[in-house]
């Protein structure tokens, strides 16, 4: 007899449990009402030696479902139940011993978990998360070599209008000043008419991410940056206005203030590597000191 052959009839008929399992709705109800310890061990299905229980169930409920909800979950979750204890059942049967035997990895695994546990909490309580602008400049200027572009990025404002709107001569010439009342004079003209714009020119933006806003055409990103300051495009219903107000391209080294929240989190990564080191480092010095650990291996 193959494997499926095996043991499909017994998790189609095992399966058949849950076609009665619109009443444990009620069961659950009263049992959560009386609250009595007798509900725990109402057994709900059976796989081979194990049993479920009303009260896995229970917890799994939110209080105030409704019954048709009550009665989904309960169907999933016995399901679910019988379906891993016969996949369960089909591995203890057919594998052999050497692949079963769990207890080396489960036990390095337990530790590994305890470990990690005991580290996050250590760091928890001892890191110190206050970074100062200072600290992060120094920190950019001692690794330069690690912060290459990997993509091209650009300074910029943007904007895109209706193509009939009031004013479009004007701004056309506007856009591309660097008077601030004329700057003013554009965003205004934006907060009334544009469908999207954006003014912040100080901070960095990846050229790709304006490529996905308006339908500029360039086989080289490269050359485009260089060759263009300012950019109106056009698809069928709306006009795009660029001013690129400067640029870097991929593998330069990449701006400071483009890096500072990376640096932030590199900076922090690192002190959580010296305080796990240093207390590990510790730990153990003084378990040697106090004779708790030792090495047994024979002298040369």
């Amino acid at each position: 007899m193959t494997i499926k052959s095996k043991y499909t009839g017994y998790l189609l008929n095992s399966i058949l449990v849950i076609s009665g399992v619109t009443g444990l709705f009620f069961l659950i109800s009263c049992s959560k009402s009386k609250n009595t310890a007798s509900s725990d061990k109402i057994v709900i299905a059976k796989a081979y030696d194990k049993e479920l229980y009303l009260e896995d169930i229970k917890k799994n409920i939110p209080a105030g479902t409704s019954k048709k909800d009550s009665t989904a979950i309960l169907q999933s979750y016995i399901q679910n139940w019988l379906q891993k204890q016969v996949v369960l059942k089909l591995a203890e049967d057919n594998l052999n011993d050497d692949l079963k035997n769990f207890d080396d990895q489960l036990e390095e695994y337990r530790n590994s978990l305890l470990a990690y546990a005991y580290e996050r909490e250590y760091v928890r309580e001892k890191l110190d998360t206050t970074i100062s602008a200072e600290e992060i400049e120094n920190y950019y200027n001692e690794h330069a070599d690690n912060f290459q572009l990997k993509d091209n990025i650009l300074k910029c404002i943007y904007f895109k209008v209706p193509k009939n709107v009031p004013k479009l001569d004007r701004i056309r010439v506007l856009y591309k000043s660097e008077k601030e009342k004329e700057k003013q004079i554009v965003q205004e003209f934006c907060y009334q008419y544009a469908t999207d714009y954006y003014f912040n020119e100080t901070e960095w933006l990846l050229f790709d991410d304006l490529l996905k806003k308006a339908p500029i055409s360039t086989y080289d990103k490269e050359q485009y940056l260089k060759n263009n300051r300012f950019i109106e495009v056009a698809d069928s219903t709306s006009i795009y206005f660029i001013n690129i107000k400067g640029f870097k391209i991929k593998e330069s080294l990449s701006p400071l203030n483009f890096e500072t929240d990376n640096i932030r989190n590199l900076i922090i990564n690192k002190r959580k590597l010296d305080i796990i080191n240093k207390m590990e480092k510790d730990a153990y010095n003084n378990a040697i000191k106090e004779k708790d650990v030792e090495i047994l291996l024979p002298k040369k």
